[in-house]
């Protein structure tokens, strides 16, 4: 009821804010009118999309730190960020997908430039992401599974700058505590018809715990040629080089005495990744518009190639090389009255999608860190994913009413081939078909009501396929047998809108969502532990219900506000399990009405900013940002004596953005965790006897950074 108080309440404010000015209404300078999103497989404004979703420009962290993506997503409503080793690993939730990965992001589609960087089996890591080469971020919440593979819980496209109005060349530098230090260039061309971009950084971080240094290389370049004024060809690339090493998960009584130091099994063993990958994607796009049709043709290729070596128990190599493509035809017919108010419009999307991907894995002994001489095992581990996806948006009434339905088929498969014990060889195959259907009603010009329904799919990734001896087949192929597909079936209503202000003076560009979602998962995916190695079962059923509520606004001239709350209660309703104890044995246990742990019930952050333009030409701000995260269990017994406690975190920062006639200069700096608080960044789920749970977040720490840009006028 209290939900249903405040979307009258804002709605009443935004009436206000619409139809109380001294001059009428231009509805052409809203911003929601002015946004197109992509990430949709449309291209169509916040205010007519049925479902959250949000986007941010490099204007909002290009004066900031951006080291990993807490940086620069952290009030995005209903995103839910639990950063491992800085930019890596960092466990991405949206509505509890995603929660269950103890290591890359599941159940959220990972998109750069719009071409995959999840992999067919969506699992991924983020290591090419670079914030200096990133132009924009769009971010979908919620059921996407209608329209990419393995997206249950949202999607995420980051998008290579190339939107820069004059030629540039521009330094930049980061640098904090534990070692921080960032460096690198970027060069921006921007000729009549085409532009250049290209960017090079290198990031070294000793880590604010034992050891847990990295350092990355990254490369990214694009280039885009306007072949006419219907047509585009665009090449995207990227080089990355990097090694992380890994402090390991520590117990209750370890963190308790020293949140800061490594799981000795990890110091042991050198625990680390090496990775080195690269990718070349070419997209290209034409249209062809008569009168009142229109038809959009886009095609993409790509290839990957992936090495990394990762040591734990053993060393193992990974070297993987993937090929893949998209093709997308939009048909938009507008037909009706002459009259543009009451014209109607219908548009058709078809697509398909195919990624396959194949290489050897070997695996040594590890010897302190080092491959040793023993070959433990040789296999060639094949994923592919085909799909096909439809999807139509027609307009019930002329701007006002919108039917949204879509659906997508999917075949996903696993074939690993073990090139010593080839009985071991298995094949598993997933598919299932989801549709989607949403409504769009504008209440007012940009005030909308939103609802939509659909099914789910999400196929497990290849590492939680990994077989043990408690499976049916007690381990004997390579493959798990018994893991299935989970389905989701997923309900959503919400309201957004935006208003220009009250009297042109305050809350300014004010723009607010509320959203409510219930979702019910069979199969759901649960990770566990048997002598420190994860493996993965179906718990029979999950309930997700949950509110996401955000609030951006510009109070007066220089003085803003970002805000986003969560609450999502979400329980295991039926889930009875086998776990093995302290001493081997197989234990039922029944989990049902338990809650599904490292998802907190209530999340919040906001950040409030001040900034002061003297000249047209020079900005100083001060900006300070608050998290707060309620209280979670580490696994699936919700043991009150394991539950980490809730937290929050502040930070502030100043800045300086100078602009002279071929120069600008940005200069900040800041401090992270004021209060020095202790707590429990990212939680490793259902370690084995109640033991590795517990990963710290860093204490008070600072950072500052200097960019310094010269522009060819």
């Amino acid at each position: 009821m209290k939900i249903k108080y405040l979307i009258i309440l804002l709605i009443l404010i935004f009436e206000y804010g619409l139809y109380s000015q001294d001059d009428p209404v231009d509805t052409t300078e809203y911003q929601t009118d002015e946004i197109i999103i992509t990430g949709t497989r449309t291209e169509q404004k916040i205010i007519d999309i049925p479902y959250p979703v949000t986007r941010i420009n490099s204007t909002n962290w290009i004066t900031s730190r951006k080291i990993g993506v807490q940086d620069v997503l952290l009030t995005v409503p209903g995103l839910f960020l639990q950063p491992r080793y800085g930019n890596h690993d960092t466990r991405i939730t949206i509505r509890g997908y995603g929660s269950r990965s103890n290591t890359g992001i599941r159940g959220v589609k990972i998109l750069l430039d719009g071409i995959p960087e999840s992999e067919p089996d969506g699992q991924t890591r983020i290591e090419a992401i670079d914030f200096d080469a990133i132009g924009r971020i769009e971010v979908v919440r919620g059921y996407s599974s209608s329209l990419y593979a393995n997206a249950p819980g949202g999607v995420i496209n980051f998008l290579t700058d190339k939107y820069f109005p004059v030629s540039f060349f521009q330094l930049n530098n980061e640098f904090g505590s534990y070692g921080l230090r960032k460096n690198g260039f970027k060069l921006g061309v921007n000729a009549k018809n085409s532009r250049f971009m290209t960017s090079y950084s290198y990031q070294n971080y000793d880590g604010y715990r034992q050891h847990s240094q990295e350092y990355q290389h990254r490369l990214n370049t694009l280039f885009e040629a306007d072949i006419n004024q219907e047509s585009k060809l665009s090449v995207y690339a990227y080089y990355v080089k990097g090694l992380i090493k890994l402090p390991g998960s520590l117990t209750l009584q370890q963190y308790v005495e020293n949140d800061t130091m490594a799981r000795p099994n990890s110091i042991t063993r050198d625990e680390k990744r090496i990775s080195e990958k690269g990718r070349l994607g070419v997209n290209y796009v034409s249209s062809i518009e008569k009168g009142r049709l229109k038809h959009t043709f886009e095609l993409t290729g790509y290839g990957t190639i992936k090495i990394f070596d990762r040591t734990a128990r053993t060393y193992r190599l990974f070297t993987r090389y993937g090929i893949g493509g998209t093709l997308r035809y939009v048909n938009k017919y507008t037909f009706g009255s002459k009259i543009k108010s009451k014209q109607r419009t219908n548009e058709f999307t078809i697509g398909t999608d195919l990624f396959y991907q194949d290489g050897p894995i070997r695996e040594y002994n590890n010897v302190g860190g080092q491959k040793g001489d023993d070959l433990i095992g040789i296999s060639d581990e094949t994923l592919a994913n085909v799909g096909a996806y439809a999807l139509n948006q027609f307009d019930i009434v002329p701007q006002r009413l919108t039917l949204l339905l879509s659906g997508r088929y999917d075949r996903v498969v696993f074939a690993p081939k073990d090139e010593i014990a080839s009985y071991r060889d298995t094949t598993r195959i997933f598919s299932a078909f989801t549709p989607k259907a949403a409504l769009n009603f504008k209440i007012m010009p940009h005030i909308s009501l939103y609802t939509s329904f659909g099914l789910g799919f999400d196929s497990p990734a290849g590492n939680e396929m990994d077989n043990f001896i408690y499976t049916s087949d007690s381990g004997y192929h390579a493959l798990n047998p018994d893991l299935l597909a989970q389905k989701s079936t997923s309900f959503e209503v919400g309201i957004k809108g935006e208003s220009k202000g009250i009297k042109g003076k305050y809350f300014l560009n004010t723009f607010f969502e509320v959203s409510f979602y219930h979702i019910k998962i069979e199969d759901a995916i649960v990770p566990f532990v048997v002598d420190g190695d994860a493996y993965f079962r179906n718990a029979a059923e999950v309930k997700r219900t949950g509110v996401e509520v955000g609030f951006n606004t510009e109070f007066f001239k220089g003085f803003s506000l970002k805000s986003s709350f969560a609450y999502q209660n979400f329980k295991y309703s039926k889930y009875v399990a086998g776990t093995v104890d302290e001493n081997g044995a197989l234990v039922i246990q029944d989990f049902t009405n338990n809650l599904e742990p490292s998802n907190p019930k209530i999340f919040f952050s906001g950040e409030l900013m001040y900034q002061h333009t003297f000249r047209k030409k020079y900005t100083f701000y001060v900006k300070s940002t608050m998290q707060h995260v309620g209280e979670m269990f580490v696994n699936d017994a919700n043991m009150d004596s394991l539950k980490t406690a809730s937290y929050s975190l502040i930070n502030a920062q100043v800045g300086i953005d100078l602009n002279f006639d071929k120069f600008r200069l940005i200069a900040y700096g800041g401090l992270n965790n004021i209060a020095d608080k202790k707590y429990v960044a990212y939680i490793n789920i259902n370690s084995d006897s109640n033991r590795d749970y517990y990963e710290a977040g860093p204490r008070r720490n600072f950072f500052g950074g200097l960019t310094l840009a010269y522009l060819f006028k």
